[in-house]
């Protein structure tokens, strides 16, 4: 992963608002202001079609010990790139406060979909309305541990 000055490369992240998070994320062992108290993660995946590494921070739900993520995309009509690439990929390493881990992507069986919806919505009540905007089932994956990477 490329940094230049304390900030973040773009091949990191394209998004600007995200290379920020990241690397304040970074700077203050896993704490960034503007999303207070919910939890973040940051997750690298290598890509599916161009082989570079590339970090995302999500916002996450710890449940039953796992880390629990959320492929919303914000409700847009496709899965986001990280979810496709984590999954294509079969693992990817994942930043909680200043811990690294291999992870692997495990889906959450539907069955325990609405509670995990119900309990992210609390913690975070920006999802309330991500499933709204879309037609397409939301994937819900716990990312497992392979082994720490620290």
């Amino acid at each position: 992963m490329q940094e230049t000055n304390g900030t973040v490369d773009e091949t990191v992240n394209s998004n600007a608002f995200n290379r920020g998070v990241i690397e304040e994320f970074r700077a203050n062992g896993g704490r960034v202001e503007s999303f207070g108290s919910v939890p973040l993660l940051l997750l690298s995946t290598r890509g599916r079609v161009s082989g570079l590494t590339r970090t995302t921070p999500l916002v996450h739900l710890v449940r039953d010990g796992r880390h629990v993520v959320f492929a919303a995309n914000g409700g847009a009509p496709v899965a986001p790139g990280w979810y496709r690439n984590l999954m294509a990929a079969g693992e990817g390493v994942v930043e909680v406060g200043t811990r690294r881990l291999t992870v692997r992507p495990e889906p959450v069986p539907e069955s325990e979909h609405e509670e995990l919806w119900r309990l992210q919505t609390e913690q975070d009540p920006n999802f309330a309305t991500f499933r709204a905007r879309t037609d397409r089932t939301i994937p819900v994956v716990a990312l497992v541990p392979v082994d720490d990477t620290d």
